[in-house]
């Protein structure tokens, strides 16, 4: 992938305009809870202080109404936690669209809420060129936001001198290009979740690129209904049984043999291991069984690369994780590269206390998926447009 990337330039004396992804939870009285996208876009804005560039740095949080600027918008919680990592001023400039605020080389400075600009969203040229000439160097580090053309994560990239990649979707473009452009063979993708709905597209994009697809949680019911199974009160969409047999024609889709069943959707409720053939009218699927973990395992065992979005169990309650950990524990040893995405899937990763041991972990949830069907991302496009000029 032909794209300039910020640690290639020569930024000293620069203006450096970042597009981080500073979207963090917060509490009821607006306290961070966890700053993990902070620290995340604290390389890239080190680098470029280190070089002895003026420093620009802006993102969304929450979902704010572009115009009403409300107080619960503002990035001043995020200025002051990303003060204290950084060891220096990150000072909070307001209305700044237009200009008219200083930043000196080795300082920075945060830009309130970017989508509480009217014109965001839909990536409105004047804006996007106003946001431009703010800068000499636009960098796009928010892979999160990657599949949105927004003003500042696709149409600064237009107009502004020079357009580049920040650390984090480099090495994020890096990593699923690794897996999904040049993998290394067999390739395995695991795909969880609960509706085969929310996923057709992946499935169906998938099924032309992997060796052997993977399917789990409500995903797998609709699977196994498709291969003429019983699956009992199982959560499952019965209309997309002929996508799930066009997806089961293209490519290897290994079904649970066994299942951890209830009665209901419980953490108390009595847990049954069965095989498939002996799923009651009155059973509901929460997990894969021991034999097909295994034969999971084994599959992954023998993977060259393993893309993993969506956990194959309730993994949430301890009697219907076991199918997950046991997952878990085969990309932990196996020797494939490995690359998980998705929020349910971080969730069982961190879960398992596994973060360092997974190959890479992406934690966009949109662009992931969008990149895992084939879509071209908005950022990115204009990242490889402007890659020479």
């Amino acid at each position: 992938m032909n794209i300039k990337r910020l640690t290639d330039l020569d930024v000293a004396g620069k203006r450096v305009f970042i597009r981080a992804d500073l979207n963090v939870p917060q509490d009821d009285n607006l306290a961070i809870t966890d700053d993990t996208r902070i620290r995340a876009a604290l390389p890239g804005i080190k680098y470029a202080l280190d070089k002895g560039a003026a420093v620009m740095v802006t993102s969304h949080l929450g979902r704010p109404t572009e115009g009403d600027f409300k107080p619960e918008d503002s990035l001043a919680p995020v200025a002051k936690r990303m003060s204290e990592l950084l060891g220096q001023e990150v000072r909070l400039v307001q209305n700044w669209v237009d200009g008219g605020f200083d930043v000196k080389p080795g300082q920075v400075v945060m830009l309130e809420n970017s989508r509480c600009n009217k014109g965001e969203k839909k990536a409105n040229d004047e804006l996007s060129q106003k946001m431009a000439a703010l800068c000499d160097v636009w960098v796009h580090d928010a892979f999160g936001t990657a599949h949105r053309a927004e003003a500042t994560t696709y149409g600064m990239g237009k107009y502004a001198k020079i357009a580049c990649a920040g650390p984090c979707v480099a090495s994020e473009l890096e990593a699923l290009t690794k897996a999904l452009a040049q993998p290394a063979r067999p390739l395995v993708a695991i795909v969880g979740g609960s509706k085969v709905s929310t996923k057709v597209t992946v499935l169906e994009s998938l099924a032309a690129k992997v060796d052997q697809l993977v399917v789990g949680g409500g995903i797998a019911n609709t699977f196994l209904l498709a291969a003429g199974k019983k699956i009992g009160k199982s959560l499952a969409e019965h209309d997309l049984v002929d996508q799930a047999k066009a997806v089961m024609a293209k490519v290897k889709v290994p079904l649970p043999t066994d299942v951890v069943v209830a009665k209901e959707f419980s953490a108390t409720a009595p847990a049954t291991i069965k095989s498939i053939d002996d799923v009651a009218d009155d059973d509901m699927i929460l997990d894969i069984g021991p034999n097909s973990a295994k034969a999971l395992a084994d599959i992954i065992a023998q993977a060259g690369t393993v893309v993993w979005n969506g956990p194959v169990g309730v993994f949430e309650m301890d009697a219907f994780a076991q199918g997950t950990k046991t997952l878990a524990d085969a990309i932990v040893h196996s020797k494939a590269f490995s690359l998980a995405g998705g929020g349910d899937t971080v969730s069982a990763i961190n879960t398992f206390g596994i973060q360092d041991k997974v190959g890479y972990i992406s934690t966009a949830g949109g662009a992931f998926l969008e990149f895992l069907e084939g879509k071209k991302l908005p950022a990115v496009e204009i990242l490889e447009q402007r890659a020479n000029g």
